[in-house]
């Protein structure tokens, strides 16, 4: 049984993400309404939860592992495609992620607006899919066990 300190940080590290995207969002509809530096302040704390989101994330599976799936067999496998595809996505969202804030950061607006956008969507539909998988691996079908990254995709 995990201690306490490791079954909350799943929660923790989810709610940063979700944050982040909301803060996304906020900044979004600042920039619609012209308030850049409202918006530069919003994107750069969307920037920092996200960060803060990948830190315990990437904590908990170098030193705990990830939880496998705890669900019935027969969506197993389904779970792991959607598993995959979120995680394809948050790699991409990242580095869409980079490029916008260094865009943005250099004054390179046109470039900014235009990566920024699809960026956005990247990013909202990663935390749509990220909260989604933390909801079936501890809400709906908790009692996976903890193992290492590479066990929890692949082993059978």
């Amino acid at each position: 049984m995990e201690s306490f300190e490791f079954e909350i940080l799943p929660a923790i590290s989810t709610f940063f993400i979700a944050l982040s995207a909301i803060l996304v969002a906020i900044g979004w509809k600042l920039i619609l309404n012209k308030k850049r530096e409202e918006h530069q302040k919003m994107m750069f704390w969307a920037a920092i939860t996200a960060i803060i989101f990948f830190i315990i994330y990437a904590s908990r599976t170098i030193f705990v592992g990830n939880t496998t799936w705890g669900g019935p067999e027969n969506l197993k496998t389904i779970y792991l495609v959607f598993l995959f595809f979120h995680i394809v996505l948050a790699t991409v969202a990242a580095v869409f992620g980079i490029t916008t804030l260094t865009l943005g950061y250099k004054k390179k607006y046109s470039k900014h607006r235009k990566v920024g956008r699809v960026t956005a969507v990247i990013w909202f539909v990663t935390a749509i899919t990220g909260v989604t998988v933390y909801f079936l691996l501890y809400i709906f079908y908790p009692g996976g066990h903890t193992q290492p990254f590479i066990d929890a995709l692949f082993k059978q």
